[in-house]
């Protein structure tokens, strides 16, 4: 088995799901007492939150990129970063280590692909939404990516930061975003992305006849199957 490293604390709410789900992978995959190797490195999340918001992209590049040598010093095979929006600086962290990582768009096209989604709607932080870093891993697959109005932009961003990573979930917060992806699927998407890792704590699929990908269940799995892969 490869010793799966987690680069999370972006929020840690949500890198408590990642730890839960690999394994509950590895226990169904190999059965008996099995759990997975796995390393944790959780970050200080105020200081990348500062960064991204004043555009220091760069700086949380080099935060990540310390805590990503920590992790290939401590023995890790590859990395999985426990955050959509920190995947904007991925390339800048793979270029300082030697260990893969793997990136949460690429398992979360893989899986659009298998459920032969063409057209998907795109909820996360507003960076993620906006930004061109995640959405054109999948227009790169072929994947048309919509996503909401300017003021749900901002308003969905602030359930992410302002109640979601403090640990705050509420139904009215709920139905809102239940309302947007309803919108979404009534423009033509034939699923929602919940591309922020905090958002799978607000939504299930049990929750609304829109079809859901979430991208901590999507990334966690795509790490706990890769950590045991024979290949």
């Amino acid at each position: 088995m490869k010793t799966i490293s987690l680069l999370g604390g972006m929020s840690w709410e949500s890198t408590t799901t990642y730890y839960e789900l690999i394994n509950e992978v590895i226990k169904e995959q190999l059965g008996g007492f099995h759990s997975a190797r796995c390393i944790l490195f959780s970050v200080d999340f105020d200081e990348i939150e500062i960064c991204q918001s004043q555009g220091k992209w760069e700086e949380c590049g080099e935060i990540l990129l310390e805590a990503a040598k920590s992790l290939e010093n401590a023995g890790a095979d590859f990395i999985l970063i426990c955050t959509n929006t920190m995947h904007k600086v991925v390339k800048q962290i793979q270029a300082g280590i030697h260990i893969p990582i793997l990136h949460i768009a690429d398992a979360t096209a893989d899986e659009l692909i298998n459920n032969h989604i063409k057209k998907i709607a795109l909820l996360g932080t507003k960076y993620t939404m906006t930004q061109d870093f995640y959405k054109s891993k999948l227009v790169e697959r072929g994947i048309e990516v919509m996503i909401p109005e300017y003021c749900e932009i901002e308003r969905i961003n602030d359930i992410i930061f302002n109640e979601l990573c403090m640990g705050n979930v509420t139904k009215e917060s709920k139905q809102e975003v239940l309302h947007i992806m309803d919108s979404l699927s009534k423009k033509g998407a034939e699923g929602v992305i919940l591309g922020c890792t905090e958002l799978g704590l607000l939504i299930k699929q049990a929750d609304t006849d829109v079809r859901v990908f979430d991208t901590t269940l999507i990334h966690a799995t795509k790490g706990a199957l890769y950590a045991i892969e024979t290949k």
